[in-house]
């Protein structure tokens, strides 16, 4: 359990700090601001991002997931707010780093099943019915 938080944490981490370097809107001044952002990232994302989720399900399902983008960008936005030294300029630049970080916690989630030896496979459901 602790060692999947921190691979979270870790992971989040990796991806502001790309995100920072990638879009010019966004900006961290130090390490320790990168570190306390990431960690105030995730504590929203764990109690806040749920509660928006469920409200704004509709809107995800008519838009085919890509609100969930937006929600992102919001949760970014607000921990810029939160932390003195992370700052966002825009919703832009936020979203941008929704789309950026969701892509390198895609790319991460994939890298940390091929090295420790896990599957990736896609479901699917199908089906069946039969004909008496």
């Amino acid at each position: 359990m602790l060692s999947s938080i921190l691979i979270i944490w870790l992971s989040t981490i990796v991806g502001l700090g790309l995100t920072t370097l990638i879009v010019p809107g966004i900006k961290i001044k130090s390490l320790s601001s990168l570190l306390i952002s990431a960690v105030v990232l995730g504590l929203i994302n764990v109690f806040l991002r749920p509660i928006l989720w469920v409200l704004t399900a509709p809107l995800s399902v008519l838009t085919f997931g890509l609100f969930a983008l937006i929600i992102n960008a919001l949760m970014i936005k607000l921990a810029a707010a939160i932390v003195p030294d992370f700052k966002v300029s825009g919703f832009g630049s936020a979203l941008l780093g929704a789309i950026i970080m969701a892509l390198i916690g895609i790319a991460g989630f994939i890298g940390w099943q091929l090295l420790t030896g896990g599957t990736i496979s896609w479901y699917s459901y199908e089906q069946h019915t039969q004909f008496y």
